[in-house]
């Protein structure tokens, strides 16, 4: 891929993700696996997949994921992973800035963990987006960071970080069309870059669709 005919989100984690073997721990989110564990498997959407962990563990349960990233590396990564655990031919690896495009279909598990970014991005759209592509009698589970890491409180300063509510508010559900089934903050434990214990407080919103 020529870098000169990225756009800055893709051109930012793509470097990112250059720049080091590996960014992410390579298991799956807990929150994922707390909230989705007792599904039943299906077709799973997976937005901003990274480097695949979520992807790989839904597929092992059972799942067919369709797996989105903005990254070809992290993407690549992704299904050499897949491939290691036997599941790559369970995994649709799709390149996307969400910004711009979304995958087509619908779903019975629609994951958006932890989309957070540095530079601007459409969060409130793409995750209207994500309620769309929720098949009825599916689940929308949302994640992500409701303040920063014990061991760096000064973090995210100027980022804004939504509550479960304004989350909840910004997608405009049809009233009666839903069910929540989670809203909350967890601690989730971490370490720190010394890898020392460490926690962080997570917003967690799980919904049901209970027609289309």
């Amino acid at each position: 891929m020529n870098d000169e005919t990225l756009t800055e989100a893709e051109r930012f984690w793509e470097e990112r993700y250059r720049g080091d073997d590996r960014i992410w721990s390579g298991k799956p989110n807990e929150i994922l696996v707390r909230e989705t564990a007792d599904l039943t498997p299906g077709t799973a959407l997976d937005l901003g997949c990274g480097e695949g962990a979520d992807a790989v563990w839904l597929a092992g349960r059972g799942w067919r994921v369709t797996a989105v990233d903005i990254s070809p590396t992290a993407l690549e990564r992704a299904a050499e992973h897949a491939t290691a655990a036997g599941v790559g031919d369970r995994v649709d690896w799709q390149r996307h800035d969400l910004a711009d495009t979304f995958p087509a279909g619908t779903f019975d598990l629609v994951s958006a963990c932890f989309l957070h970014s540095p530079l601007d991005m459409p969060r409130e759209r793409i995750l209207r987006q994500a309620a769309s592509a929720v098949a009825p009698g599916g689940v929308l589970l949302i994640a992500g960071h409701a303040g920063p890491p014990s061991w760096k409180p000064d973090s995210h300063h100027d980022m804004h970080l939504p509550t479960t509510q304004e989350v909840l508010d910004s997608l405009a559900l049809p009233p009666g069309h839903w069910r929540v089934e989670r809203q909350e903050v967890v601690e989730s434990a971490m370490t720190d870059p010394e890898g020392r214990p460490a926690t962080r407080p997570d917003n967690v919103l799980k919904l049901r669709r209970l027609q289309a």
